[in-house]
């Protein structure tokens, strides 16, 4: 079973709003899934992301393959680097975090 990393579409007509799924690659797109790893939601201002790395990171050291919107979004969220380092998303999440308190840090000292 191959297993892909990719956007599940909900929400109404004209109004989308995604889930980050892992699901069996000749499932359909809105169909079966095997776990839920997280939402995007594009609509919004700016867009709300919401992943759980370690889930991601997960699915990604037992071979699921994500799609090209999916990697993207695990770029922004900061589980394929964590992937790709070898990490734990925990690490990374906590990394990234101190990255966001320096930038909001020295905005503020500008100010």
């Amino acid at each position: 079973m191959a297993v892909r990393l990719r956007l599940m579409r909900m929400g109404k007509k004209k109004q989308p709003v995604y889930r980050v799924v892992a699901a069996d690659s000749r499932s359909p797109r809105d169909g079966r899934f095997i776990e839920i790893v997280g939402t995007y939601e594009p609509r919004r201002e700016p867009s709300v992301i919401k992943i759980d790395n370690a889930k991601a990171v997960g699915w990604l050291r037992e071979g699921a393959k994500p799609s090209d919107r999916v990697e993207k979004l695990l770029k922004i969220s900061g589980a394929w680097e964590a992937f790709e380092a070898g990490k734990t998303a925990d690490e990374v999440a906590a990394e990234v975090a101190a990255e966001a308190a320096k930038a909001e840090a020295a905005a503020g000292a500008e100010a």
